[in-house]
C-alpha cells in the first residue's frame, strides 16, 4: 500500500482527502473559506501530461503562487485571530493534484504560513492509462463530490467562501453545488445535467447519494473566480451577483475589504506584497480598482476609504482618481444574488 494511503483519512472514488484538524473543529465553524489551489492558489498547469509530471515532481519550494494569494490568506488569518485566536483558520484546499505530492503541498502551505484543516486530492495517476486520459482534465464530478463530503462534515448552518479559476469550470462546480445542497434541482434534472457535464455514472450517483445526507440550506455566501484564461468578466452575471470574477488577488482582496472581512492594514498588506515580490506596479494595482468600479463591484465609499492611504503608502499613483460618473447606477442591489435557474449546459464564454 503506497504510503499517501496510510495517511489519507478517506478514499472514495478519486476523492482523496487529508484532514489535518480533528472533525469537532470543522463542525464548530461558522464561516469556512475553501480554496482551489491549482491556478487559484498556485501557478500550477497540468493539463498535459508532461505538466502533470512537473507538478508532481516538484519540489514545495518551487511551487509558485499567485500573486497576493499567500499574503492575503495571512492577511485573512490575521483577520480572524484578532477576534478569536482559540481555533486555527477555518481553511481548506481542493486541488486535481495526485495524493501522492500530498506531504509537498502541505510543506508549500506550511512555508506560506498556512495550516489547513484538511485537503481534498484527485487520484490521477491512476487515469495514466490509454482508456482514461480523458478523465485528467474532467475534474466536474470529483470537485462537486470533494465538496459534498466536505459539506458533511460542517457545521449545518456554515457560510463558505469559495475561490476558483476560469480554466476548470470552477463557476459551474461552485454554482451547482449551491444548488444541490438548496435541492433547487429535481434528481432526475441533476443526473441529465450532470451526464450532460461528463460526470461518470458511478460519480453522478454517488453525488445524489450524498445529497441525501446533507442539510437542506444554502451555504454559499461569496464566490470568487480568477480569471487565469482571461474569460469575459461579463459571462459571470448569470451566476448572480454573490460570484465575483478577478483579474488580481488585490480585487479579491478590495471585495474582502468592502464586506469587512479585511481591514484596512490588511489589504495595505495585500498590495505591498504584489508591488514589492511579484513586481506588480502602482499603476497595474490602480487599473485592478477601476475595473472593479468599473463593473459596479467596487462602491464609491469604499473607494473614497482606500484611495488616499493606498497612495500614501505608494501602493497607488499620486495622482491616480476615479470619475465620479464611473459610479453612477452602480448598484448590483437590482442583480439576483442567487439566480432561479441557472444554464449549465450552454457555456458562451
Amino acid at each position: 500500500m503506497a504510503d499517501w494511503r496510510k495517511r489519507a483519512n478517506s478514499i472514495s472514488g478519486d476523492v482523496v482527502f487529508f484532514e489535518y484538524v480533528t472533525s469537532k473543529a470543522a463542525k464548530n465553524s461558522e464561516t469556512v473559506f475553501i480554496w482551489d489551489l491549482d491556478k487559484t492558489y498556485l501557478d500550477t498547469h497540468f493539463e498535459t501530461l508532461r505538466g502533470l509530471w512537473r507538478a508532481a515532481m516538484e519540489k514545495a519550494f518551487q511551487k509558485r503562487n499567485i500573486p497576493g494569494t499567500g499574503s492575503l490568506v495571512r492577511a485573512l488569518i490575521h483577520r480572524k485571530n484578532e477576534t478569536d485566536q482559540s481555533k486555527p483558520f477555518p481553511i481548506y484546499f481542493i486541488t486535481a493534484s495526485p495524493p501522492q505530492i500530498e506531504r509537498r503541498i502541505r510543506t508549500k502551505l506550511e512555508i506560506d504560513g498556512i495550516r489547513p484543516y484538511g485537503t481534498f486530492f484527485k487520484d490521477n495517476l491512476r487515469n495514466l492509462r490509454p482508456r482514461y486520459f480523458n478523465r485528467l482534465k474532467r475534474h466536474v464530478g470529483y470537485k462537486l463530490q470533494a465538496l459534498l463530503e466536505l459539506r458533511m462534515r460542517l457545521h449545518p448552518e456554515v457560510q463558505q467562501i469559495l475561490w476558483g479559476d476560469d480554466s476548470e469550470s470552477d463557476a459551474v462546480v461552485y454554482s451547482l453545488y449551491s444548488d444541490i445542497c438548496a435541492r433547487r434541482i429535481g434528481d432526475e434534472d441533476l443526473r441529465f445535467i450532470l451526464d450532460r457535464l461528463k460526470v461518470l455514472r458511478p460519480q453522478r450517483e454517488q453525488i445524489i447519494e450524498i445529497q441525501s445526507h446533507i442539510p437542506i440550506n444554502d451555504p454559499v455566501s461569496k464566490i470568487y473566480i480568477n480569471l487565469a484564461a482571461d474569460t469575459d468578466p461579463d459571462y459571470y452575471s448569470k451566476f448572480g451577483r454573490r460570484m465575483v470574477a478577478t483579474f488580481t488577488t488585490f480585487q479579491i482582496a478590495l471585495d474582502l475589504y468592502q464586506s469587512q472581512h479585511l481591514n484596512l492594514e490588511q489589504l495595505e498588506r495585500v498590495a505591498q506584497d504584489m508591488v514589492v515580490n511579484y513586481g506588480v506596479t502602482p499603476d497595474q494595482l490602480g487599473q485592478s480598482l477601476e475595473d472593479l468600479a468599473k463593473r459596479h463591484f467596487l462602491k464609491a465609499a469604499t473607494a473614497e476609504e482606500v484611495i488616499a492611504p493606498l497612495q500614501k503608502k505608494s501602493m497607488l499613483p499620486a495622482r491616480f482618481k476615479l470619475s465620479s460618473r464611473m459610479f453612477i447606477g452602480s448598484s448590483r442591489d437590482h442583480d439576483p444574488l442567487i439566480p432561479d435557474q441557472v444554464d449549465y449546459l450552454n457555456d458562451f464564454r
